[in-house]
Parts: C-alpha cells; sequence; structure tokens
C-alpha cells in the first residue's frame, strides 16, 4: 500500500508539472489570451469525460440531488473565478512568481477562519502566513516584467483559491470531490459560455493568428486532457489517510516546476557559453518554449524561495497541530 501512494503521488506531479507547462505555452507562447474560451474549452471537455467515465463506472459518482447541487453553488462560483482569474494571470506572470502569488491564498484562508469560524491558531503556522503575505507583497516590487492588470488578476484568483478552500473543508455535504468537480465544471461551460460573446473573446478568437495551427490544436486537446487527467489523480491521491500526504505532494510538484523554469531560464541566458555544441544548441532550442522568455534577479527569487519555505512551514504546523 505504501508503495502504492508513492505510485500515486508521481503520477499526480507529472501530470500537474505537464498540465501548468502546456497551459503556459497555449496563454504565453502561442498568445491565446481569451479565458473564457480557453476555460470553457477545458471545462467542457472534462464534463464530457467525468460524466462518460462515471456512465461507464470507471470512476464512482453516483446521482447528484438538486439540494446538494444548489448547497454547492457558491463554491462553484469561485471555482469559476479560480479559473478565469487565473487564466488572465499566468498568461502574463511567470509560473514560479504565479505560485508565489497562489500561495499568498493560504492568508486569505486563514483570515477567513480567523473572523468567521474562529479557529485557534499556533504561532508556527502564524509564521508560515507571514512568510507567504511577505513574499507575495514584495514580489511585485522586484518582478523585472511586472504589469498592473496581471498582478490584479492574480490578486482575484488567489481570494477565490482560499475562499474557496475555506468552503470546501467546513460546508457539510454528501457530495464527493468528483461530484463536487462535476458541479463545477457544468457551472463553468454555461458562464464561461454565455460570457465569451459579451466580453469580445469570440471576436479576437476568430482572428487569432494561430486559429488554423496544428500546434494550437494540439495544445488545446493536450490541455483538456491533462485537466482531466489531474482530477483524476487528484481524487486517487486524495484517498491518503491523510490529507497532508496529499499536500505534501502538491508542494513538491511546485518544487519540481519552479526549479525546472528558473534552470532552465538562467541555462538559457548563459547559451552562449553553455550551448557550444550543435546537439546542445538543439536542446536549447526545444527546450525554449518551455522557458517562457522568464525574466528574474535575485530580490523576486528571493521572494519565490520565501514563499516555499512558509508553505513547508505551513504543511508542518498543519500536521504537529492538535486534531
Amino acid at each position: 500500500m505504501h508503495w502504492r501512494s508513492h505510485i500515486s503521488g508521481l503520477a499526480f506531479s507529472f501530470v500537474f508539472i505537464v498540465s501548468y507547462f502546456t497551459n503556459k505555452f497555449v496563454l504565453s507562447v502561442l498568445k491565446f489570451t481569451y479565458p473564457t474560451l480557453f476555460q470553457g474549452w477545458q471545462t467542457f471537455v472534462g464534463a464530457v469525460l467525468l460524466l462518460l467515465s462515471g456512465k461507464l463506472g470507471w470512476v464512482e459518482m453516483n446521482r447528484i440531488p438538486r439540494s446538494a447541487a444548489l448547497t454547492w453553488l457558491p463554491g462553484s462560483f469561485l471555482f469559476v473565478g479560480n479559473i478565469y482569474a487565473g487564466s488572465r494571470a499566468l498568461s502574463r506572470i511567470d509560473i514560479p512568481f504565479f505560485f508565489t502569488l497562489q500561495n499568498s491564498s493560504h492568508v486569505v484562508s486563514y483570515s477567513i477562519a480567523r473572523a468567521f469560524l474562529r479557529e485557534k491558531t499556533q504561532w508556527l503556522k502564524i509564521a508560515s502566513i507571514f512568510l507567504l503575505l511577505l513574499s507575495a507583497v514584495n514580489l511585485p516590487l522586484h518582478d523585472p516584467q511586472f504589469d498592473h492588470n496581471s498582478y490584479l488578476w492574480a490578486l482575484c484568483h488567489l481570494f477565490c483559491v482560499g475562499a474557496y478552500r475555506v468552503f470546501q473543508v467546513h460546508k457539510s455535504t454528501n457530495l464527493s470531490d468528483i461530484e463536487q468537480q462535476c458541479i463545477n465544471y457544468l457551472l463553468s461551460v454555461l458562464l464561461l459560455g454565455l460570457a465569451a460573446h459579451p466580453t469580445g473573446d469570440i471576436t479576437g478568437a476568430l482572428e487569432f493568428p494561430s486559429l488554423q495551427s496544428r500546434t494550437f490544436h494540439c495544445g488545446c486537446c493536450a490541455s483538456a486532457l491533462l485537466g482531466f487527467f489531474l482530477l483524476l489523480a487528484t481524487a486517487r491521491l486524495k484517498r491518503a489517510p491523510s490529507l497532508e500526504h496529499f499536500r505534501v505532494w502538491v508542494f513538491l510538484s511546485k518544487v519540481n516546476v519552479t526549479k525546472c523554469q528558473i534552470k532552465l531560464a538562467a541555462a538559457l541566458k548563459k547559451k552562449g557559453r553553455l550551448f557550444g555544441t550543435v546537439s546542445s544548441q538543439v536542446t536549447a532550442m526545444l527546450l525554449s518554449p518551455l522557458v517562457f522568455n522568464m525574466d528574474f534577479n535575485s530580490a523576486s527569487l528571493l521572494c519565490v524561495i520565501v514563499s516555499h519555505i512558509g508553505e513547508a512551514l505551513l504543511l508542518y504546523s498543519d500536521r504537529e497541530s492538535p486534531p
């Protein structure tokens, strides 16, 4: 059983990493910045595959009562805000910086829990929350590619993520994670489909230069399938005896994505000295789409590191806290 949990964790980490890089490729390299269509497509494919998998018995999903679905609607609205704002932010913010801002969603969760649920907090958790907030507040000041609008969308994203986390933990429903996600998908398809025309995304997409590109088609198909596989990997990993096991794998996946992009970016900055041979130049060319022209300095890199330290402390404090 122990080795199976590790295999599930590795599978989750692999899909998590590839999924983020694929989404970033479509958003930043191909510049398909029409989130109502991009996220609408992903959630549509996810909903169809999830319903089909439920019919075929591949996933355990019961008939969802109308009352339970209505009770879960606030969480679904937060989910829609999460993916829409996240797509807007990720299109212009590098993945390590995006994770740094996303980690500060724990500050939102902590604030809501303290204000409305009166939860007691250990000093170690307070210290971790402080580090997450400190890194997120200082990052815009040192990001060489700072974009005001992107950071505003990131702020909306982290608020929705933090509020959704609290809602999911404290809302008493009989819905499984798969059933909750099914409602999220269906509402996302509806709302994003209705918003596609008023936001101008349909008009912009029709004029998109790479609309007929095979690379674009493959990227969109891969992003949708990876999103569905990530849902299945997440559901399987959450079957572990403790939720901390899942959170540790999420943390490790974020660290691996961050480390991968920063190392590739640093290597390509020095490609004149490091890639002297033809084979190395080909390797650099193949890896370059994954770097997304990332520009960072020591101060912004320190913010990323402090954020990961804060998240690690948060995991440790939750593990040590009494039940």
